[in-house]
């Protein structure tokens, strides 16, 4: 009589750990602490996420602050459907689509203890909109809120945003890493030096090509997170001096998407317990000609488009493992891009290079051109391995039209201010896409006034932005986003050279990472990540 309830007790805990395992029940559970150490490829211009178009800010940063919604940080393809709430617990559309209504948090509050309330939202759209008494030197953004004409509060956990039209996109770029919830309470100017946010981290420093450094917010709103302890960037200009480091154990990440596919291979060569991932990153190598003299002539810009031999900057610089593309991120990543059938009838993307180069070189001769007499051009990039690389290659394919181009390094502090003042010939530039969708990418980077660095500017083409953006119905949409991208593409604006794939490693023992498939700049929470050491 007492052995049977002995077994059956052994019988029942065996069935509870089968159970378990065919669940999937998780083996580990999050612990609490470590400091995540991480090196970062360059020195920022300030901290001030909206004033700037690089991940080497939104990285950091990220999570310091809180958006109203975000994506859904453990799901790779950024998307409508994967937005979750985040200070804004609950939103609804008015009938028409013209009102935004979020709801938000209570009792959420600043690192310095102020409350977060819905004067907060208003305060940052209304500076995105340059409507606040305070501004931001750079507004980055500002082309992303075009269709935004004020923010309304209804007591202090209510806000509306009223929009000129539908715009059934508009919770996927407030989704983006590079929309964050600015305080009423903090000067930009100290935002830049000293940001405050709501997030799961605590700004605690920055030195200037040195270090960046954010500690766990003891008080987040959110129980229990984050994780980690902190946060630690060690700033490594060198590429090779860089992933060096990480493979000797002095890192637990590499910067995101910095490890290109010919160093991977030494990754995983003398670090093999390296998790590592290779994924599209919505940035495109473009090139940027300033539109005066002679490339305020469409043929000519148009002749430069011809001589690029595409496949050749992504069989040299990703090993074949780039993607061609035009103004969207190209499928299956990308929702977006251009059909391949469609492309081949655009400047520079035929199959036939040579055809193409012969054609553009009769072109430069019609305007004076040739053996004899040679174009001498300067051709800017960032001083960075990605904007440099690119560049050389281009300069090579350019001699094949009679130019010639010397490159120009130009450190990040200064680059984005040179672009905007229009201080360049030519620029190897990266078109960092923050979202997967036409309204951030042709709105901040082609419409009228937006941020082109070349001052384009074609009204028709801005009525069907305008057309696509109010389109509930995806396919049509489609068909007007690529209709916008064959004419851009057409008249050489900003060509994009190809679409860059490239790894991030990390030490095993960090969990909770996911990385996102369309965007570079959008999966940096890390509330919820952690170290198990």
């Amino acid at each position: 009589m007492q052995y049977y309830p002995r077994a059956l007790s052994r019988w029942c805990s065996l069935l509870l750990l089968i159970l378990a395992v065919l669940l999937g029940a998780p083996a580990q559970a999050q612990k609490q602490g470590g400091v995540l150490r991480v090196y970062h490829r360059d020195s920022p211009g300030s901290m001030s996420i909206h004033e700037l178009g690089t991940i080497s800010a939104v990285m950091p940063m990220m999570g310091v602050f809180n958006n109203l919604v975000l994506y859904d940080q453990h799901v790779a393809k950024n998307s409508l459907d994967s937005v979750v709430p985040d200070l804004a617990k609950s939103w609804k559309w008015n009938e028409d689509g013209t009102k935004l209504t979020f709801t938000l948090q209570q009792g959420v509050k600043w690192h310095d203890g102020k409350p977060f309330t819905s004067a907060d939202v208003k305060c940052t759209f209304d500076l995105l909109m340059g409507k606040a008494k305070d501004a931001f030197r750079i507004n980055s953004r500002k082309g992303w809120y075009a269709n935004l004409s004020e923010v309304t509060t209804n007591g202090e956990h209510e806000a509306t945003m009223h929009l000129k039209r539908p715009q059934p996109a508009l919770l996927t770029l407030l989704a983006s890493g590079f929309t964050p919830v600015y305080p009423c309470h903090v000067s930009q100017r100290d935002m830049r030096v000293n940001p405050i946010g709501t997030g799961p981290f605590k700004f605690v420093e920055f030195k200037v090509n040195q270090s960046i450094k954010v500690v766990r917010n003891p008080n987040y709103w959110k129980p229990g997170r984050p994780y980690l302890d902190g946060v630690e960037y060690t700033i490594i200009p060198n590429r090779s001096t860089a992933i060096l480091a990480f493979v000797a154990g002095n890192f637990d990440m590499t910067f995101p998407y910095e490890v290109s596919i010919p160093l991977l291979k030494d990754v995983t060569s003398q670090m093999p317990e390296a998790v590592c991932q290779v994924m599209p990153t919505n940035v495109a190598p473009n090139l940027l000609m300033n539109p005066v003299a002679p490339f305020d002539n469409t043929e000519i810009r148009r002749a430069v488009a011809m001589t690029l031999d595409r496949q050749a900057f992504i069989d040299i610089l990703t090993e074949g493992r780039g993607n061609l593309g035009t103004a969207n991120l190209p499928g299956p990543e990308g929702s977006w891009g251009m059909p391949e059938a469609m492309r081949r009838d655009l400047p520079g993307y035929g199959p036939d290079v040579a055809a193409s180069r012969e054609a553009a070189r009769a072109i430069m001769r019609k305007h004076g051109y040739g053996p004899d007499k040679r174009l001498a051009v300067k051709v800017s990039a960032r001083n960075l391995a990605v904007y440099r690389d690119p560049a050389v290659i281009l300069i090579g394919q350019l001699k094949d039209i009679y130019i010639d181009g010397e490159l120009e390094p130009v450190e990040t502090a200064n680059w984005v201010p040179k672009l905007i003042r229009r201080e360049y010939q030519m620029a190897l530039s990266l078109v960092g896409n923050g979202v997967d969708d036409p309204d951030q990418g042709y709105f901040e980077n082609y419409a009228c006034g937006s941020r082109t660095y070349m001052d384009y500017c074609n009204p028709e083409i801005d009525k069907l932005m305008v057309v696509q953006s109010s389109m509930a119905d995806q396919e049509k949409r489609k068909q007007v986003v690529w209709e916008i991208d064959r004419r851009l593409t057409d008249d050489a604006v900003r060509p994009i050279l190809f679409y860059t794939r490239a790894g991030t490693c990390w030490r095993p023992e960090l969990k909770g990472v996911t990385l996102m498939q369309n965007s570079t700049f959008n999966g940096w929470r890390m509330e919820d990540w952690w170290l198990d050491r």
